[in-house]
Order: structure tokens, then sequence, then C-alpha cells
């Protein structure tokens, strides 16, 4: 029996340890390898699927309300979508309150639709399709997606044609007065 090869066993038998000390070897060195290539080249891969820089660039936006005049609408684009900005009059605010919520398909208050009443921030794209509608068109002096002939009211609410649901409202915070930030 060579030395150096061979444990004792409990039992007084002799037991071999160099394969099992080796493989220990082998499996260490293989995981510490395939952990650096892990690192160095399968990450890499993984991370190019996040989205880029110009496009996280546009996950938020701020836009300037001063410019809008009481009773006119603005329209910019946010992640490639039109979003209207509405300012709106009180006889707007007040056209859209009176509705009765039993009237509407996609019932929504005009107070759960505008943070402030006379600002209404919405998407631009019909929900029957994805269209744009036109401001002050169609019925209800909202909009009309000439598509498909839905018609919107003040507040964005589908009113009447195949669209299955309001305009929806992206989420928005007002910075100050004059400034809101979209995203």
């Amino acid at each position: 029996m060579a030395e150096g090869n061979t444990d004792m066993t409990a039992g007084g038998a002799p037991q071999e340890t160099e394969g099992t000390r080796r493989d220990f070897l082998y499996i260490g060195t293989a995981v510490f390898a395939a952990a650096g290539i892990g690192r160095g080249v399968v990450w890499p891969l993984i991370d190019q699927l996040n989205p880029a820089d110009n496009v996280k660039a546009l996950a938020s936006i701020e836009v300037d309300l001063s410019k809008v005049a009481v009773g006119s609408q603005m329209k910019v684009l946010w992640r490639g979508k039109a979003v209207f900005i509405r300012h709106r009059t009180e006889a707007d605010i007040a056209e859209a309150r009176a509705v009765p919520l039993d009237d509407l398909p996609d019932p929504a208050t005009d107070e759960s639709r505008a943070e402030r009443p006379e600002w209404l921030i919405m998407l631009g794209v019909c929900t029957h399709l994805g269209c744009v509608p036109i401001a002050d068109r169609g019925e209800y002096d909202g909009w009309f997606c000439p598509c498909h002939g839905s018609h919107y009211d003040t507040a964005g609410r589908i009113r009447k044609g195949p669209a299955p649901r309001n305009l929806d409202i992206p989420p928005y915070a007002f910075l100050n007065d004059t400034t809101i930030k979209i995203g």
C-alpha cells in the first residue's frame, strides 16, 4: 500500500481518497470558469435586451402648460403615442359633470379623469383600433375618431361608436402650476 493515498475507516479498512480530492479541484475550477464566462459573455448578451438610453429618456417627459390657452388643446408625443392636453373651459367641465353615469358605456366621473378640473390629460389613441381622434368634433363636443365613428365627450369618455372604453389617462403629476410630468 502506498503512503498518502489511503485513509483508514473506522473499521480499519483502507479507503481511497485521492480521487475525491482531485474531483473536487476539477469541479471547483470548472465552476469558477463557468462563472467567469457567464459574467464576461452571457451577461452582456442578456444586458443588450434592455432598452436603449434614448428609449429610457422618453419614459417620462415634462410639458410646459403656460402656452395652452383656456379652451384650446395641445398634442405631445410620449412613448411614441399622442397625448392630448386640453385646457378646459368652465362650460366643458360643467358639461362633463352633468352627464349621468348610466348614459356611459364605460362609466367614469369627470373628477376621476382630471386631477385638476381645468386640465384634461389623456392618450390620443382611440381604444377601438388605435386611430388618433380629432378634437372638437363629434356629437359630444369632445373628440371624434373618423376611422370607425367613435364619439368621445369633453372628458374623453366614450359615448357612441365601437370603442370599448374611454380614452386612457397616462400617469402624470403636476410639478407646479404650469408644468406636468407624464410618465
